[in-house]
């Protein structure tokens, strides 16, 4: 969350999740960059397992404060020299995603020397949407930003916070599987950044070349190949709750199988005829989850383990699979990219080998919001990012973890094993289905929460189903949703 002193900002860092490495780039962001406004800048350094932050001393005393309150100019643009301008762009803070921002950025403004781009940074989660949400209310947003697509879009409000781009041309560029996730009554409002993904199991395939493994396409063939991993003294199932939002893998990647067994699950989910805790395929997300940390296959720090440290686990070969997000393989390009091909994906299987399909997620998209003041410069690098440039660049930066969702766009031959793995399931429709929060604007906030519980044995897969059932009635509520009031 931020904290306002008179006309400074302190926006702390995302400890939980962002890596030395990519607080350090922060921090050299923060000595550039002002966000809405002026920024008060601080390091944060780690002394005896806890962080100590320190003012960080610019240049020396209130002179250097005076001329930065001095220099403060509101709206967040500005013009640097004449015939330029600076518009700011608001992305999140992984490694990855700025990496990304940062080579779209490069590669706009050398073909567009009139305008100048300044990435801005946020945290992940909650803190994260706060800020997105709070900016928006006080009209004090960046120029364009980043943000989810689906459900969690509805939340922000777009018909009162963002500019409609329905009628613009490079709206024909974006594929038509993406466009329902970024439009709210008639208006559309984003455009793709970054590329499709899945929600799977990532794997070590020397782990499994050594042990004899075949991927598995039921729950009985996964559990049974993970007590053969735990044999071999590897940790079967990588688990990383120190990062919350990872402990959701097991339910929200399982909603393929769901779909399988219950094709009206979205459908009436939304109209409240359809629970988890009542059904039989929804529910399995849980039991599973249940089931394997029960059964001892999660890496025995499961609690304390990050996102980055499980992907360090899964290349080394200390664990064996993590049910993760493929966004995971462009953060793992950049730690170890000569390790990157020894990893493979399969999606979390469930009853049915004939039904085995995989759960997929729609990218992130870039929008604008109504307070900006310099929205023609917003259109064009909106316009730019949904072009063949605009995914070259984030090729180039970080990798490809999918398909793009832009027509022109391409992926290079040399793209990972693992997204290559995905790829039938994405050609055939028939083969995957979206996640559930872009079928249905039913999400609740506590799932993260609930799901480690449940794999940490603290809470059983029918309470957590029934718990998550009750979570998601306020947001179902407020969005006046049928057959919720």
């Amino acid at each position: 969350m931020a904290s306002a002193v008179t006309s400074l900002t302190v926006f702390n860092v995302d400890r939980s999740t962002q890596p030395l490495r990519s607080r350090i780039i922060d921090f050299d962001r923060r000595l550039k960059r002002s966000i809405g406004g002026c920024l008060w800048l601080y390091k944060e350094v780690k002394m005896a397992g806890s962080y100590c932050r320190r003012w960080a001393a610019v240049a020396g005393g209130v002179s250097i404060l005076a001329l930065a309150l001095a220099g403060c100019s509101g709206g967040g643009s500005s013009n640097d020299r004449e015939g330029v301008k600076t518009i700011t762009w608001l992305v999140g803070n992984t490694e990855n995603s700025v990496a990304s921002a940062d080579k779209v950025a490069e590669e706009f403004m050398a073909a567009n020397p009139g305008i100048k781009v300044e990435v801005e940074t946020r945290p992940g989660g909650a803190e994260g949407d706060n800020i997105i949400k709070t900016r928006l209310s006080t009209g004090d947003m960046a120029d364009v930003f980043n943000y989810n697509t689906g459900s969690l879009l509805q939340q922000i409000g777009p018909e009162q916070n963002l500019q409609p781009i329905t009628g613009e041309s490079y709206v024909s560029e974006v594929s038509d599987s993406f466009k329902p996730v970024v439009t709210s009554g008639s208006e559309m409002y984003g455009v793709p950044f970054g590329s499709g993904m899945a929600g799977g199991v990532l794997y070590n395939k020397k782990v499994y070349e050594k042990l004899g493994l075949s991927v598995p396409k039921t729950w009985a063939e996964f559990m049974d190949n993970s007590r053969k991993i735990k044999d071999a003294g590897i940790a079967p199932i990588i688990q990383s709750y120190q990062t919350t939002w990872t402990s959701q893998l097991f339910v929200l990647g399982d909603f393929a199988n769901v779909m399988a067994a219950e094709p009206n699950f979205a459908a009436d989910y939304t109209a409240n005829k359809a629970k988890y805790a009542t059904s039989t395929a929804a529910v399995k997300g849980f039991q599973h989850l249940e089931e394997a940390g029960k059964a001892g296959l999660f890496n025995e720090d499961f609690a304390s383990t990050t996102f980055e440290q499980a992907q360090a686990k899964l290349i080394n070969g200390e664990g064996a699979q993590y049910p993760i997000l493929t966004f995971a393989l462009s953060n793992i390009k950049l730690t170890f990219p000569d390790k990157l091909n020894e990893l493979g994906l399969f999606p979390l299987p469930g009853d049915d080998a004939s039904k085995n399909k995989l759960t997929v997620w729609m990218p992130d998209a870039t929008y604008i919001p109504k307070s900006t003041k310099n929205l023609e410069e917003a259109k064009k690098l909106q316009e730019f990012i949904a072009s063949k440039a605009g995914c070259d660049a984030q090729t180039s930066a970080v990798g490809a973890q999918g398909p793009y969702l832009v027509k022109s766009c391409e992926l290079p031959a040399d793209v990972p094993d693992a997204v290559k793995d995905m790829l039938p399931f994405f050609a055939d429709e028939s083969k995957n289905s979206p996640a559930l929060e872009f079928l249905s604007p039913v999400k609740g906030p506590a799932l993260e929460q609930i799901t480690v519980e449940v794999g940490s044995g603290i809470r059983s897969a029918k309470d957590g189903a029934a718990l998550y059932d009750e979570d998601v009635k306020k947001q179902a509520k407020q969005l006046n949703l049928p057959g919720w009031n």
